[in-house]
């Protein structure tokens, strides 16, 4: 995603600020990241680290000798460096897709090149016009009676119903540089209902709107030799496990992280009781 103008980092994560006043409003990525657990991700950071020892590992035996600490550093470094790269690269893409829509230049960027001509050629096959086509790109969406917020990154008209009828879809780009095109997580379908569901969307000049009724959610897969639009399930089920998975990080946000201890109602030292 790109850096939504009323989004900002705290140490719970993602939040935003409702320029109409009022609390802060957590993200939807924030509320997933907090409440659904990532069973994948353990395996995948042991994985890189073993790689990565392996590729290195003239090094790590001088290293475990001569610099046991620092080289306990990078190797718990390891997988947080690429996850943070992937976030970065991400991050570039979207903003290369948001240029793009808007026709808006952009910086000559070789790594994010390969990501952004697969969607020109996506939008080339579904003969997309933006003028014509395209309703909003990463424009924020509110639900203040919940309290939460997101981004959206493409709302856009496709020729998908019966007969070619034009219908309003909800796109999420996501790209990887290892996983298929094909392969989603089941946590997208909560995080596009949470989107579709708002009450409102954010102006360029701070005013509400209606989110438009959306009518087909899908994750647009982009990876540097192929895409994938890959429709999924956004809708009030989808929208009811979220706000569940809502309920769990809003507790978890306001939670402490220290409690009181609590003592037996003596002092000194109880006397031990004398053996028969």
């Amino acid at each position: 995603m790109t850096d939504p103008k009323h989004a900002h980092d705290t140490d719970r994560g993602r939040y935003y600020t409702d320029p109409a006043g009022g609390p802060d409003l957590v993200s939807v990525t924030n509320v997933l990241g907090t409440s659904v657990a990532k069973a994948a991700l353990m395996p995948w950071a042991v994985k890189l680290t073993v790689n990565w020892m392996l590729e290195n590992r003239v090094e790590i035996v001088r290293r475990a000798v001569v610099d046991r600490e620092g080289l306990t550093a990078d190797l718990k470094r390891v997988h947080r460096d690429v996850r943070e790269h992937a976030a970065d690269l991400g991050t570039r893409v979207h903003a290369r897709a948001q240029a793009r829509v808007l026709g808006a230049p952009f910086a000559a960027d070789l790594e994010v090149e390969p990501y952004g001509r697969q969607l020109d050629k996506w939008f080339a096959e579904w003969g997309v016009d933006f003028e014509r086509d395209v309703v909003a790109t990463e424009i924020t969406c509110v639900h203040r009676r919940l309290g939460y917020a997101g981004t959206a990154d493409l709302m856009i008209w496709l020729p998908t119903g019966p007969g070619g009828r034009r219908e309003l879809w909800l796109i999420d780009y996501k790209t990887s540089a290892t996983r298929p095109a094909k392969s989603v997580y089941p946590e997208f379908a909560q995080q596009l209902a949470a989107l579709r569901f708002c009450e409102h969307v954010l102006l360029p000049d701070d005013t509400d709107a209606p989110v438009p009724p959306i009518e087909r959610t899908g994750v647009l897969n982009l990876r540097r030799r192929s895409r994938a639009l890959v429709e999924m399930p956004g809708d009030r089920e989808a929208h009811r496990a979220f706000r569940g998975a809502l309920i769990n990080a809003h507790w978890h946000h306001a939670a402490p992280y220290s409690y009181p201890v609590v003592t037996p109602p003596v002092t000194g030292e109880p006397e031990l009781a004398k053996a028969a």
